[in-house]
């Protein structure tokens, strides 16, 4: 079973992925595998934009439905059967799907985990997994825009893939609510999810920082591509669904 999983996963993640970041390597100017590596992720990011604009559009609608939710959590606060239902009429009446973002997460882990093995592996290609009409470049250069070694770790591009994540997290997560309860009154759900709101707005980006700084400054040119095509994609979303706010107003 292992064996077969194994084998799905070279074959339709690891080994695309790998010999698109070869022949990247051998078109692009001065053979800058800095430079192959950002187009690398921006094609990936592209492939699976579908899936990740129907769980963008997901949660912005869920920003724009929060008061309507606390109203409903607040009504059926002691009947935990109803609110869940409520919610989903809610959900549903907007045509949101509460499942887009973990089933986009299912389909990103395996890229991410490619990915991420390709990367890591800097200039030693295994010419065992390459197609038979992809070579190795005879010139690579390892010099992002002839500054920063990708086979090495950087101080730069791990605070950038920091500062970019920390923005993206800014931009994907609801703010905290400034209404505050009673003591006594906030659930542990309420205190559960103010917790993990903080972890992923302020500790995750200083925990990107500092594995960016162990890992090769690749790793870090790849995690900064994905969070600045997010933070684009949350932005446009953004100014759309504010524009047909106003229309329908």
């Amino acid at each position: 079973m292992f064996s077969f999983i194994s084998y799905i996963y070279n074959t339709a993640f690891l080994e695309p992925l790998l010999n698109g970041l070869v022949f990247l390597v051998g078109h692009v100017p001065l053979h800058d595998m800095g430079l192959a590596i950002i187009i690398l992720t921006l094609v990936v990011r592209l492939i699976i934009f579908p899936f990740n604009h129907k769980s963008v559009i997901a949660q912005r609608k869920i920003k724009h439905l929060a008061p309507e939710i606390e109203d409903i959590k607040s009504k059926h606060k002691n009947d935990p059967r109803e609110k869940a239902k409520k919610t989903m009429e809610l959900y549903k009446k907007h045509g949101i799907n509460p499942m887009s973002g973990f089933l986009t997460l299912l389909i990103q882990i395996p890229i991410i985990l490619a990915l991420y093995k390709v990367f890591l592996g800097g200039m030693d290609f295994d010419t065992s997994k390459l197609y038979s009409f992809i070579a190795v470049p005879e010139q690579i250069s390892t010099m992002f825009l002839g500054l920063i070694d990708v086979t090495k770790s950087s101080y730069v591009m791990a605070f950038l893939a920091a500062f970019s994540q920390f923005f993206q997290m800014r931009l994907a997560i609801p703010p905290l609510s400034n209404t505050k309860k009673p003591a006594g009154q906030e659930s542990f759900k309420d205190n559960l999810a103010k917790s993990m709101s903080i972890q992923m707005r302020y500790v995750m980006p200083f925990f990107i920082f500092f594995i960016a700084l162990k890992l090769s400054s690749a790793i870090a040119i790849y995690w900064t591509t994905m969070n600045v095509f997010a933070i684009v994609h949350e932005i446009v979303v953004k100014r759309k669904a504010d524009k047909l706010l106003k229309e329908n107003a």
